[in-house]
């Protein structure tokens, strides 16, 4: 990762926590449950998302080479008392500074223990935008409210995904991700809103030895085109794929197959 991505990154990180913090001290029923995270109100949402920033920031001050248990962690549940908006605000906003400051500390390529074959601050800097990414648009969801999000995180989160998929194929724990490996069927992705300089469409291949992508033009057994934000939240599963200003070519079953196999994420 360049020293301009990772910073990049970095400010990223920065704004989005700030959009979610302005969501929760801005009248959002904290209680209201998440549609998309069904376990979860607005309020453990956000307590999530603060704990996983909390988390990675000690991770990389501390240039961990292993997993550190919670309770080494000072405040990762967040504050003690519930439904208070402004305090939830605060400690989120916190959270978020503690991050931003430890990458901030650290170069690309610092080692940092991760759970991902990429051990650097830089994984953890992109790792966490795009999670990010994904779960404020669950607090849009729970909360009723618009989401935007910048075009180069969301062709990223895509892009990092792919990744993920491919990591998971490897662990024989998950399961169900071996349906999978389909003999070289293919599925395009197809950002229509992308601007100019960002190459928004991927070819995935489901080949026998592991997910493969390529950013490409061409035709597959099935095409999912669309804006590009809700191409990202539809390969997340936050948003149906025939909803909105989206479009299923081809063979809809094989789309299905990957979101239905995908749902460890």
């Amino acid at each position: 990762m360049t020293a301009t991505a990772y910073a990049r990154r970095i400010a990223h990180v920065d704004q989005q926590v700030e959009q979610l913090r302005s969501l929760v001290t801005s009248g959002a029923d904290l209680a209201a449950p998440v549609p998309t995270c069904p376990d979860w109100t607005l309020e453990e949402l956000v307590r999530h998302v603060g704990g996983a920033l909390r988390w990675s920031a000690f991770l990389v001050a501390h240039r961990a080479d292993a997993d550190v248990p919670d309770e080494r962690i000072p405040l990762l549940r967040g504050p003690r008392e519930q439904g208070d908006a402004g305090e939830l605000g605060a400690w989120l906003d916190g959270s978020g500074r503690l991050l931003t400051d430890a990458l901030r500390g650290a170069e690309p390529d610092t080692p940092v223990w991760s759970w991902f074959t990429d051990r650097t601050a830089g994984f953890w800097a992109r790792r966490v935008c795009n999670e990010l990414a994904v779960h404020r648009a669950d607090a849009a969801l729970a909360a009723g409210r618009p989401y935007e999000v910048v075009p180069e995180v969301a062709a990223d989160t895509i892009e990092e995904w792919l990744g993920i998929v491919r990591f998971a194929q490897r662990n024989p724990e998950v399961q169900d991700i071996a349906a999978l490996r389909a003999g070289g069927r293919t599925l395009h992705l197809h950002a229509t809103d992308a601007p100019t300089g960002l190459d928004a469409a991927w070819l995935i291949e489901l080949a026998d030895e592991g997910v493969v992508w390529s950013r490409a033009h061409a035709t597959a057994d099935v095409a999912l085109r669309g804006p590009l934000a809700e191409v990202m939240l539809a390969l997340h599963r936050r948003a149906a794929p025939d909803s909105g200003s989206l479009e299923v070519l081809g063979d809809r079953a094989l789309l299905d197959l990957w979101l239905e196999r995908t749902r460890w994420s």
